[in-house]
Order: structure tokens, then C-alpha cells, then sequence
């Protein structure tokens, strides 16, 4: 017998369907709930699966985020063998069928007989620190997309406010910028204070990061009242402005304080690693990035062929050809990793940038006098910087620029 468990996992509750063996499913669908009891329930399920055909099941799932982290880790305690597949294969399964049915139920049916059609890999366990690293990066994007948002936002008002405020303190969204707006959000309150006390303000704003010479202040201070003369709103008639002024710069503040300190995790855990370093000898990959490729690809294992890994970042071409027609122009498929996608086109820009990467710079170069377009030769770049990480990782052994 070659008994398995299908599993079909929900926001809180999970359904379950064991066959013993091809063609034979054991007893009806049942469910449980992701809590102690729920999975015990599992648990006993298992077991009766067991004691019925002699050999301990395999359970597959689809991938379903953080829903099946309860599950997963369940199975993992208790050393279960178990499969994670990719959502599109069980939905292509799904479709062939003639009758269109989608319960929970039959979901967890289809994945047991799915079990029987292709012949799928166990999951191999990434380990905690990869897992913990994948967190911690997806989490600094997340958190980066939210930052850059709130800033567009803040722009639009400070338009309205203190236009002419943008090159007071040159980086407009450092600490000593925003905390010193968040005081002084007028031309008037600017204008009515005396430069002594504008001056001793700013000296104090930097007391907590660096100090700065006299000359420095002084410039910043004979900016401030130049810029709140040449100010066209020297008072506003809408007041919720400075409310919501004052509250995305609180904002602001407090995604960059995050950010900083998820930065410092991420390269603390990163370290850990020993591919961290590796990763980082290819030009054009720094920290962030290298963190966000090491946690995305996790075990190296998982592909025996670096085009597995390729199809992995979705940076592989499709392909649609019926009859006598073969598409000439494919886009990539974008199936895979998109965190994964992003850091890789990220590595090959940086790479470009004053050619740091040599030999990716006269790659695409070479691509570009093919006549390919900026966005193709990217991708191209990409591809083979999957390869070089696959040799590195494989290897474990530095990349060689020449």
C-alpha cells in the first residue's frame, strides 16, 4: 500500500482525505481545526491511516502563505513526511475535470489523487534561520512600500504648506528635517522666531545623532528664513493641513525607526549564514539584497538544474505555440518568487551602475547591440546571474569576476 493524506488549508480550519492506495479512498473527508484539539484530530487520523495499511502516510498540501504555518510545523514536530506544491498544479488538475466543482472537501480529494499523477519531492525543511530571514525581508519590503506611500502623501501637503522647505536641510526626510517641520510647519512661526533661537533649536534636533560645525547651522538657519520669505502660503486657511502634516511626519519617523531596526535583524541573522558572504562577492549585491536572495531560494537543494531555479524566479520565457503558429514574442512567465524577481533585477541594475559588474555590463551590453529592448536585456542579466548563484551556492565557493 502507498497510503497519503490530502489536505486542504484554510484561514482556521483544514479538510482532510486519506486514500490507503490509488483508487482507495479510506472512510469520508473530515476537517479539523487549527487549534491543540484540531490537530490532535489530525493527528489520530494519521494514525488510523497507519494501523490500517502498515505505513505511515504522506500528507500533501498547496502552498497557502501563512495559513498552513500551524500545520506545517505540527507535521514537522512529529516528523511526518509531507509534500508542498505549488497552488497552479493542483488548480490545473482542478480544470481538466468536466464538472466544475470547488468545495474544501473535493479540494482535499483532488490533492490526494494528484499524489497518484506526478511524482513530487518531500518538503526539505529550509531551517529556522532561513525561514526567520524570508520573514524579516518580506516584512522590510512591506514596511518600504508603506514608507514611500506615506512620504508621497506627505509631499502633496507640505506643497500646500511650506513648498519652498525642500532644500532647507538637503535630505528632506532626515531626522533633524522632519522633527525641526513638525515644530515649525509655517513660514510665520519660521519668520517670528528669532535665527538665535532657530539656531539653538536645529543644534538640539542633532544633539541626539551628531553634532555639526557653527557654519553648518549657520547656513541651515539663513536658508530657513529664505526660504519662508519666498513661501506663497505665509499662512494657510485650512488648518487640517498641519494636523495631517503633523501626523505623516509622526509616521515617517516611525517607519524609519522600524526599518532600521529590521535592517540591523536582518543583518544580524543574515551573518549567521554562510552563504551570506558568498552571495555578496558578485558585484552589484549588497546586504538587503543578498539577505532577500539567500531567504527567498532557501535550500539550494531543491533544484537539481539551475533552470529549475530560474523557473523559480519566473524569469523564464513562456512559450505558446498551436499548429502551425510559434509565438515569436514570450514574456516571462512571473510564476515564481516575486521577492525573489525584484532582488535579482535590483542585483543586475546595481551591477550596471558605473559598471561594477564587468561581465555583466558587457552582457548586456551584448544583448543590447542584438537589438534587444532595455527590459529584455534585464531580464537576460537576471537569468544569468541565477546561474553564477546556483554555481555559488552549489559550490560554495566565491565568484570569480574574470
Amino acid at each position: 500500500m502507498n497510503p497519503v493524506i490530502g489536505l486542504d488549508i484554510s484561514k482556521e480550519e483544514s479538510h482532510g482525505q486519506a486514500f490507503l492506495d490509488r483508487g482507495k479512498p479510506y472512510k469520508k473527508t473530515f476537517h479539523f481545526a487549527h487549534t491543540q484539539e484540531g490537530l490532535e484530530k489530525l493527528l489520530q487520523a494519521i494514525r488510523d491511516v497507519e494501523v490500517v495499511s502498515g505505513k505511515r502516510p504522506t500528507l500533501i498540501l498547496e502552498a497557502t502563505g501563512h495559513y498552513q504555518s500551524p500545520v506545517v510545523q505540527f507535521l514537522e514536530e512529529h516528523h511526518f513526511l509531507f509534500i508542498v506544491i505549488n497552488p497552479l498544479i493542483s488548480n490545473r488538475l482542478r480544470k481538466s475535470n468536466l464538472r466544475k466543482v470547488k468545495t474544501d472537501a473535493a479540494d482535499a480529494y483532488l490533492l490526494g489523487e494528484l499524489y497518484y499523477r506526478e511524482e513530487f519531492e518531500p518538503f526539505k525543511k529550509r531551517g529556522v534561520q532561513l525561514l526567520n530571514l524570508r520573514y524579516l525581508t518580506r516584512q522590510y519590503e512591506a514596511f518600504s512600500k508603506m514608507c514611500v506611500q506615506t512620504k508621497l502623501q506627505f509631499q502633496a501637503v507640505l506643497d500646500q504648506v511650506f513648498p519652498a522647505y525642500k532644500g532647507v536641510f538637503g535630505a528632506m526626510y532626515s531626522s533633524v528635517s522632519l522633527r525641526f517641520l513638525y515644530e515649525f510647519p509655517t513660514s510665520y512661526s519660521v519668520i517670528q522666531t528669532d535665527s538665535t533661537m532657530l539656531k539653538s533649536k536645529i543644534s538640539l534636533l542633532l544633539s541626539s545623532k551628531r553634532g555639526r560645525s557653527e557654519d553648518w547651522m549657520n547656513e541651515r538657519v539663513q536658508r530657513l528664513l529664505d526660504a519662508a520669505k519666498q513661501n506663497p502660503f505665509q499662512q494657510t486657511m485650512y488648518a487640517s493641513h498641519f494636523i495631517n502634516l503633523k501626523i505623516l511626519i509622526t509616521l515617517i519617523l516611525q517607519y524609519q525607526e522600524h526599518l532600521a531596526e529590521l535592517d540591523q535583524n536582518i543583518d544580524a541573522l543574515a551573518k549567521e549564514i554562510e552563504e551570506y558572504d558568498l552571495i555578496q562577492s558578485i558585484p552589484g549585491i549588497g546586504h538587503k539584497i543578498a539577505a532577500t536572495i539567500l531567504s527567498e531560494i532557501g535550500e539550494i537543494d531543491r533544484f537539481d538544474h539551475p533552470k529549475k531555479l530560474v523557473a523559480f524566479a519566473g524569469i523564464d520565457p513562456s512559450v505558446f505555440a498551436s499548429g502551425k503558429f510559434t509565438a515569436t514574442r514570450n514574456r516571462i512567465t512571473k510564476r515564481g518568487s516575486r521577492q525573489l524577481r525584484y532582488a535579482l533585477v535590483m542585483a543586475v541594475q546595481c551591477g550596471l551602475i558605473r559598471s561594477r559588474n564587468t561581465r555583466i555590463k558587457e552582457f548586456y551590453d551584448h544583448k543590447r547591440a542584438e537589438g534587444k529592448p532595455h527590459k529584455v536585456a534585464l531580464v537576460a542579466c537576471a537569468n544569468k546571474l541565477v546561474h553564477w548563484l546556483y554555481a555559488i551556492l552549489k559550490s560554495k565557493k566565491s565568484f570569480r569576476p574574470d
